[in-house]
């Protein structure tokens, strides 16, 4: 799969972590998103713990892992849905609103969950006015992003392809114009080939408008082609970070964090 992303800035080695060091991170202007000392879960059990991450805007990052290592967890704490046991979440400079997280998409998160959220008994077109902002728009930058979507428009949500319903979930997400854009999984259930379609759109939209975008996906290779920076989530802890093309270049490392076996 190519891509049409600007060439990357030099990689840095990745590092590995223990399970109790906190690294902060620094960076020259305000994150899209900053998460530092996380804790999080259900019912007052964590599934992550202490864990530091941050995206910048116009920068793609790759969360990987494992099922059940907690990156669902994490998408949900970042978007308010779940609170944090620990630690903090900053989002576009301000403080993450768990009661109140329809405040934190008015701010410019948009968050495509693993199960797309699409409204089955509606029309495409009724999905994608529900995400956007203007009246007036929603269609025709659904369209420019996917134009085999032009003929969909009046079909039902329900009656749409797996591939369909994932190209419907992330225009509905895009075209509320976010500046932080959060994926769960999009290759889940597709094709091979449909998600070589689907993921390079993520640097597309981060070349083109600056927004911040956090991918969780299973296929780990595909997910790098596409990344910058990537962080790798095991039993709730980061123990592995660094530049998407070194990673992809370790895949005896990436494997061994995967295996449990990477050391400081």
């Amino acid at each position: 799969m190519s891509q049409s992303s600007p060439t990357p800035p030099p990689t840095t080695p990745p590092t590995t972590r223990s399970t109790t060091a906190t690294t902060a991170s620094t960076t020259e202007h305000s994150p899209a998103v900053e998460v530092r000392g996380l804790s999080a879960g259900y019912d007052r059990i964590p599934v992550v713990r202490d864990i530091d991450l941050h995206v910048d805007p116009g920068e793609v990052v790759a969360l990987l892992g494992p099922n059940g290592a907690g990156k669902t967890t994490t998408l949900l704490t970042i978007s308010g849905i779940l609170p944090a046991l620990a630690g903090s979440v900053t989002v576009l400079g301000q403080p993450v609103s768990t009661r109140r997280p329809h405040r934190n998409a008015r701010r410019g998160l948009a968050h495509v969950p693993e199960d797309r959220a699409l409204f089955a008994g509606l029309s495409s077109r009724q999905n994608l006015r529900l995400g956007s902002r203007s009246k007036t728009d929603h269609v025709a930058r659904a369209v420019e992003l996917f134009p085999e979507f032009g003929k969909l428009l009046d079909r039902r949500a329900g009656l749409l392809s797996g591939g369909e319903q994932q190209m419907l979930a992330l225009a509905r997400a895009l075209v509320s114009r976010p500046k932080l854009l959060m994926v769960d999984e999009m290759s889940m259930g597709l094709a091979p080939i449909i998600v070589e379609r689907l993921l390079p759109v993520l640097r597309s939209i981060a070349d083109r408008t600056g927004a911040g975008v956090l991918l969780v996906e299973q296929h780990v290779h595909v997910a790098l082609e596409v990344a910058d920076r990537a962080y790798v989530l095991i039993h709730g802890r980061v123990v592995l970070e660094g530049a998407a093309a070194e990673l992809a270049r370790r895949a005896d490392l990436l494997e061994a964090s995967y295996l449990g076996q990477t050391t400081l």
